[in-house]
């Protein structure tokens, strides 16, 4: 699966487009095919680990309603729409999808959604908050797509936010291959003209608030930022009830004293790696021993678990840190190069992992992932 920008790169595209305003590209995906059936999407979203909705119109009221679903036939040939969440964490091949997206890191990803609508589906006009690139499947979709502006929302649904009619600057029907780019604040609504699928591939950062509401626990958790202000030859206070701009800065000063790299590298780290969706782990461990990871090594590929996160930052990672699964791992300082090369790339080939093979450091940590699922073997 490849990426054709038309006349941008992404160097251009993430210049001239990105966060700033929509854009259609025709046949992104040349030849593109349906990641998956619709008798497929269907039986993830039967799952009740698998997070899926449905949004339909009864009596001209949109209804929606939340997994895991047993039957479709009530709503008839037309009108609805099935959407699954987190694609990724449960179909490899979607990881191909966003591979093609990989010049965005993956810190900034959200996930991987699929969308199977009956003609006339959709859900609605409404407002994102994340950048996402739409990449129709099979089928037709029209788009129309508003600017940036004071939108009024309002709640169609209590699980649906609308928003009210917009003039459209891309009014545009895309077809199998096509994809829309859509920025944060765009309005847009998308509505099926034939039974249809796409693939939303979302990136979104967290909020100031959760990220503050998320540092608090982990503060509390660690028993951190315990310091207090110290403030030796403090002058004499001739106004009691004030705060002076000199303990302003002094409150300020023991904030941003706590927030050192070191700190937000850890909490952030862990936080961005913790997966929103259920992971198709294994009940048990594997049993995997070294010498068994060893020989499948020779001629199988290591593939990281759909959804698993694996990150690392550039002023830590030749220490050997590095964070899985919303877990800091530290592994020996020469490890630096295998460790970039486990969160840059989905797949590990044989050859890639050759020269590591010697390393009991290495493949200790190896066996245990392996172990737990959040790396398996596949024939090369």
């Amino acid at each position: 699966m490849h990426l054709h920008l038309g006349e941008l790169t992404p160097e251009t595209f993430l210049r001239d487009y990105w966060q700033k305003k929509p854009l259609v590209i025709r046949q992104g995906f040349k030849n593109f095919e349906d990641l998956l059936t619709p008798e497929e999407m269907a039986g993830l979203a039967c799952d009740d680990m698998v997070e899926s909705r449905r949004v339909y119109k009864t009596e001209g009221e949109w209804q929606a309603e939340f997994g895991p679903f047993d039957s479709y036939e009530h709503l008839g040939e037309s009108d609805w729409t099935l959407v699954v969440q987190a694609l990724n964490n449960w179909l490899p091949k979607a990881d191909e999808l966003i591979q093609c997206f990989d010049f965005i890191p993956r810190w900034r990803l959200d996930d991987v959604m699929v969308s199977y609508a009956t003609p006339g589906g959709g859900v609605g006009p409404h407002i994102d908050l994340y950048d996402v690139f739409i990449c129709q499947g099979s089928g037709r979709r029209r788009w129309r797509v508003g600017d940036r502006g004071p939108h009024k929302e309002f709640a169609a649904h209590p699980a649906l936010l609308h928003t009210e009619a917009f003039d459209s600057i891309i009014d545009v029907e895309l077809l199998p291959g096509d994809i829309l780019y859509l920025p944060p604040g765009f309005p847009h609504e998308g509505v099926t003209l034939e039974a249809s699928m796409s693939f939303s591939v979302g990136y979104r950062t967290a909020s100031a608030k959760d990220m503050v509401s998320a540092l608090a626990d982990h503060l509390i958790d660690n028993d951190l930022g315990c310091e207090q202000i110290a403030d030796p030859d403090r002058p004499l206070a001739r106004q009691s009830g004030k705060i002076s701009d000199a303990d302003l800065a002094r409150i300020k000063a023991q904030l941003l004293d706590t927030l050192d790299d070191q700190l937000i590298s850890e909490f952030s780290g862990r936080y961005l790696t913790q997966s929103k969706c259920e992971l198709d782990l294994v009940d048990e461990a594997l049993g995997f021993q070294t010498s068994d990871i060893v020989e499948l090594l020779n001629d199988q590929e290591l593939t990281r678990l759909g959804g698993l996160r694996c990150l690392y930052f550039e002023h830590s990672v030749g220490q050997g840190i590095f964070y899985l699964n919303g877990e800091q791992i530290s592994m020996p300082p020469k490890l630096m190069t295998i460790i970039m090369m486990l969160c840059d790339h989905q797949i590990l080939t044989p050859e890639m992992l050759k020269p590591w093979l010697n390393d009991a450091d290495f493949l200790d940590m190896l066996t245990t992932w392996v172990n737990a699922g959040f790396w398996y073997f596949q024939e090369s």
